[in-house]
């Protein structure tokens, strides 16, 4: 299969759950690796990873649904509660994570570019994204991209001992496929690209 179709089975899968075929030392591997080889400015390798399985994934879950019990109308909850069960019937999260202590360090060091080292994370943690989720996708394990932060960041913190400096940036939900992603429609081409010789 070819990298750009690999791009292509990765899609966005809300119906997902815990019939993984792959052991769990194979998927983060996999994770691992992905993360590694994804690149970031300087090869300052800002990105880290906190990868949630069986009852901590449950637990993950619990703490958004507590955070969101907060924020969503009682009248409107039941719609969130389902949502949030959707995620917590999955095999696994990733938590993508960037290291701000790294990031300040690069700023101090490379006092020129230093407005844009936070913004250079946020690609790093962009293209780490990207790749666990299409490296999963090659896997056959169906994943959706959320994020819920920083509502969660500090009870999630407080659980999973996360340290101070480590800034979430999103949560990857991934598990077997139970139901295919919906159809993808794409804009005009003239409206989205140029090309010029």
């Amino acid at each position: 299969m070819s990298f750009l179709d690999q791009i292509k089975q990765r899609r966005t899968i809300y119906a997902i759950g815990r019939n993984v075929a792959q052991e769990q030392q194979v998927i983060e591997q996999t994770i691992q690796d992905a993360v590694r080889h994804s690149p970031s400015a300087f090869n300052s390798q800002t990105s880290r990873i906190v990868t949630l399985y069986g009852a901590s994934h449950v637990k993950f879950w619990s703490i958004v649904r507590e955070a969101l019990r907060k924020l969503v109308p009682e009248g409107a909850f039941a719609n969130t509660d389902a949502k949030i069960s959707g995620f917590e019937a999955g095999y696994g999260t990733v938590l993508f994570y960037e290291d701000q202590d790294v990031v300040k360090a690069m700023q101090e060091q490379f006092a020129l570019y230093a407005d844009n080292f936070p913004v250079w994370s946020e690609h790093s943690t962009g293209i780490a994204q990207f790749a666990v989720w299409t490296a999963l996708a090659e896997h056959h394990i169906g994943a959706s991209l959320q994020h819920y932060n920083p509502v969660v960041d500090e009870e999630t913190a407080k659980a999973f001992d996360i340290p101070a400096n480590w800034k979430l940036r999103a949560q990857l939900v991934f598990g077997s496929i139970e139901a295919p992603a919906g159809e993808k429609t794409f804009m005009e081409n003239d409206v989205r690209f140029k090309s010029f010789n």
